[in-house]
């Protein structure tokens, strides 16, 4: 711990206040219940004293859309100054698996939307249950993805200027929406993936960085297991979800990863830059020493959110520039 530092105060203390379930016993039942009161807390007023307070500059609203087989809702932050113009697109992912939601992640998403200034779309997407596997996730995140590039016009939004971004769980979730938007033709300026969990294959749990941090304040291997079980159940692909896994990450775009290091996945985070690198996609890392997992979502616990959403918001501004058009 000494390379990596102990996590702020506040944040042990939280831990050490709340009272954890058993993972490894937890039904179905108990999750739901779990679940539901968790993402309570989550979406309360007083929780913003740690998640961070939504930037001012930033108007905020649930919008439901319509797929061909579902609805899904989203989250949409927009400059409170209109645009003269069509504005870049940013569709991000929040964290958790099988809890969380996108109010969680205001703090981040607003202050992006404001200071660019851009559209973000947070998507309220299915949580991995035994009846819902972490494969639903990111179908949600593609189709919502492709549903707003394909309607631009009606969100104000320029299709040549489009990143994605997600944390954790949600970090795979961006990462497989890169992936499978080269492979549609359709162009990214950029993905930012915080903390991601990028690999759910049986080797998911065997990086140094998960017997280094097995019991950390916000992550444990123990939730881990469980999430890992859940989002690739018996007879399921883990690779089809497991970007690190991919078998080909050329020509994706630009990444910044961001690597908290008191962190189980950071390893995860490690790799998948690195094999980003290998195949030629640019990749930054940025690692944030005594950092916990999610702690982008606790600016008012973790003084490192701050300086990593001014990374964050560095790397969106220079991939989402207007570009100057060719000379004929």
């Amino acid at each position: 711990m000494t390379a990596t530092r102990r996590p702020p105060l506040g944040v042990r203390l939280l831990r050490a206040l709340r009272t954890e379930p058993d993972w490894a016993a937890l039904t179905a039942g108990e999750l739901e219940r779990f679940r539901d009161a968790e993402n309570r807390r989550r979406s309360a007023r007083l929780t913003r004293l740690v998640s961070g307070f939504p930037d001012r500059r930033a108007r905020i609203a649930w919008q439901q859309l319509t797929l061909p087989d579902r609805h899904l809702r989203v989250r949409v932050y927009r400059p409170a100054s209109p645009a003269g113009e069509p504005l870049p697109l940013i569709v991000h992912v929040h964290g958790g698996g099988f809890v969380g939601t996108a109010v969680q992640c205001d703090w981040i998403s607003s202050h992006v939307a404001a200071s660019l200034p851009a559209v973000v779309v947070s998507v309220e997407h299915r949580l991995i249950s035994p009846r819902v596997p972490l494969a639903a996730a990111v179908d949600d995140g593609w189709d919502v993805l492709r549903c707003v590039v394909g309607d631009a016009a009606q969100w104000g939004v320029d299709p040549r200027r489009v990143a994605v971004f997600g944390e954790s769980a949600g970090g795979a979730v961006a990462a497989m929406a890169a992936i499978r938007a080269r492979d549609a033709g359709l162009p990214l300026r950029g993905q930012v993936l915080v903390n991601p969990c990028t690999d759910l294959t049986p080797a998911a749990l065997d990086y140094p960085s998960m017997t280094e941090h097995a019991d950390s304040p916000m992550l444990t291997v123990a939730q881990m297991r469980l999430f890992v079980r859940l989002a690739v159940p018996d007879g399921s692909d883990p690779q089809a979800v497991s970007p690190l896994r991919a078998g080909d990450l050329s020509g994706l775009a630009p990444a910044l990863v961001v690597v908290p290091l008191v962190d189980p996945v950071a390893d995860q985070g490690r790799a998948y830059a690195g094999r980003l690198r290998e195949a030629g996609t640019p990749a930054q890392v940025c690692e944030h020493p005594g950092a916990p997992h999610a702690f982008l979502s606790m600016p008012g616990l973790v003084p490192q959110a701050r300086d990593a959403r001014a990374r964050i918001t560095t790397f969106l501004r220079q991939q989402l520039a207007v570009q100057p058009a060719l000379s004929e």
